[in-house]
C-alpha cells in the first residue's frame, strides 16, 4: 500500500515502509484514518470429535469453521486438537497473542483425560515426569495418574506443557494402551467445565488482561 502511494502521515505520503512511527495518529489510508486495534478476544470452544482444526480441507471433511455458531468474529484455532480428540480449543481474534501461546517456551500447561484399554502402573507413568523419546522425538515432562480403573478400562489425567503432535496418544500407544476417549479439559487457567459440545463461551476480558499479564511475568 505505501509503494502504491495509499499511506499518508499528517497529509504526507509515505514514501518508504522503513518509517517509524510511535502510535497511529495521523495515519491515514486512501484517505481514511487508521483504527485503532481491537481489544483482544478470547472463545472457549468445545471441540466435538470428528472436525478438523483447520479453516478448509482438501478431502471435504467436516471441520470446526462448519460447526462454530454464528455470530463469532473471525478466529483463529490455539493449536490443535486432531479429528479424534474432543474438549477445550481456544479461539483468539489475535494472531500475535496465538503465536505466543503456542511457542513451546511459553510453558502453559494443557489438561487431557484419556479413557484407555491395558494394562501401566502409576509407577511407570510417573517415569513420564522426566520426559520420554519415542521413535526418535523427544517429549517434556508430563504429569500422569491413574483416575480410576474398571477392570482393563480406566481413565488417565494427563498435564503437559509442550503440545506436539499427537503427543498424549503417542505417548500413551508407546505403553501398549489404546485410547478410546480423548478430552481437553483445560488450557492455562481456562478449563472445559460444563460447557456443552459444540457451545462457545468467551473469557472475560478481565480475565483475559490478568492472564496475558501473567505470561510476561
Amino acid at each position: 500500500m505505501i509503494a502504491e502511494g495509499r499511506v499518508a502521515q499528517d497529509g504526507v505520503v509515505l514514501e518508504t515502509p522503513a518509517t517509524i512511527i510511535s502510535s497511529l495518529h495521523g495515519i491515514t489510508v486512501d484517505g481514511n484514518p487508521v483504527a485503532a486495534p481491537e481489544p483482544t478476544r478470547l472463545f472457549l470452544y468445545h471441540k466435538p470429535t470428528g472436525l478438523l482444526t483447520t479453516e478448509r480441507d482438501p478431502k471435504g471433511r467436516p471441520t470446526i469453521y462448519d460447526r462454530l455458531p454464528e455470530g463469532l468474529p473471525r478466529v483463529m484455532p490455539v493449536g490443535r486438537l486432531d479429528i479424534n480428540t474432543e474438549g477445550l480449543l481456544l479461539l483468539t481474534t489475535d494472531g500475535e497473542f496465538k503465536r505466543q501461546l503456542e511457542l513451546p517456551s511459553t510453558g502453559v500447561t494443557r489438561s487431557y483425560r484419556a479413557r484407555v484399554y491395558g494394562n501401566v502402573s502409576q509407577a511407570e507413568l510417573e517415569n513420564l515426569m522426566e520426559g520420554i523419546e519415542i521413535e526418535g522425538v523427544r517429549y517434556g515432562s508430563i504429569d500422569a495418574n491413574i483416575e480410576r480403573r474398571t477392570g482393563a478400562n480406566f481413565w488417565i489425567e494427563l498435564k503437559l506443557a509442550e503440545g506436539k503432535n499427537r503427543e498424549v496418544r503417542r505417548v500413551l500407544e508407546y505403553f501398549g494402551l489404546q485410547v478410546s476417549r480423548l478430552i481437553r479439559t483445560a488450557y492455562g487457567p481456562f478449563e472445559l467445565g460444563d460447557l456443552p459440545s459444540g457451545e462457545v463461551g468467551e473469557v472475560r476480558q478481565h480475565d483475559l488482561v490478568a492472564f496475558k499479564k501473567s505470561l510476561k511475568a
